[in-house]
């Protein structure tokens, strides 16, 4: 393993544990988000052709409200005073964000993990491609951690630097939310993704190269 990598592994063991102490994501934000779908379900149960042509739209709209509270989390529990001393060792700034993103992408798929079986269980709907669901759950993670990891590290220094996250969050993962509600959308009506997909790896490939490149300005910006 290299000197990056390593680093790399470090930071991502380091969110888990501190997960593992605080539970912000597990014991919070997962609960809320599939109250919600579980909610939503009951009080359109009455009409089921509308919760059934509605359910895709619902559930990407709850995983990316709370998808962000995720991401806001894990910028919270980073301080400056932290930072500070990361930087301090000499840690590569891109290696931390990557470990950082790592991390709160594997949040976020557990989170879409859960919340999804319950808007399948709850909302109504059946999706006959199922095998490429992994794909889009993981390509959403991927893209929504490296947002908001990446928002984070540009509001930091800020005084309400985590209130912002969310406000910088949101208009970038447009594309994002484009493709996955489209992706399910298409899933459920049995035609091709291809394009959506693409657009979505697209997203987290521009996003992930923007995070390292400005990763050490980020955290030289006084």
């Amino acid at each position: 393993m290299t000197g990056f990598w390593r680093q790399v592994h470090t930071v991502i063991m380091r969110d888990l544990r501190r997960e593992r102490r605080t539970a912000e994501v597990l014991g919070v934000t997962i609960p809320f988000g599939a109250t919600a779908i579980i909610l939503i379900g009951f009080v359109l149960s009455a009409n089921t052709d509308t919760l059934r042509k509605a359910g895709p739209a619902i559930l990407w709209g709850i995983v990316f409200l709370f998808g962000t509270l995720v991401a806001v989390r894990r910028t919270a529990a980073e301080t400056p005073a932290q930072r500070d001393m990361l930087a301090l060792t000499g840690a590569d700034p891109a290696a931390m964000w990557v470990g950082q993103a790592a991390a709160s992408a594997l949040f976020m798929i557990l989170f879409q993990v859960i919340v999804g079986i319950a808007g399948f269980l709850f909302l109504g709907f059946s999706v006959p491609m199922w095998w490429s669901i992994p794909v889009v759950i993981v390509l959403v993670g991927i893209g929504l951690a490296a947002l908001g990891t990446l928002a984070g590290w540009i509001a930091h220094d800020l005084e309400t630097g985590t209130a912002l996250v969310p406000l910088i969050v949101a208009p970038l993962a447009i594309p994002l939310l484009l493709g996955a509600s489209k992706t399910l959308d298409v899933l459920v009506t049995n035609r091709g993704i291809l394009r959506w997909i693409v657009l979505m790896m697209v997203v987290d490939l521009v996003v992930i190269i923007i995070g390292v490149l400005a990763a050490r300005p980020l955290q030289e910006n006084p």
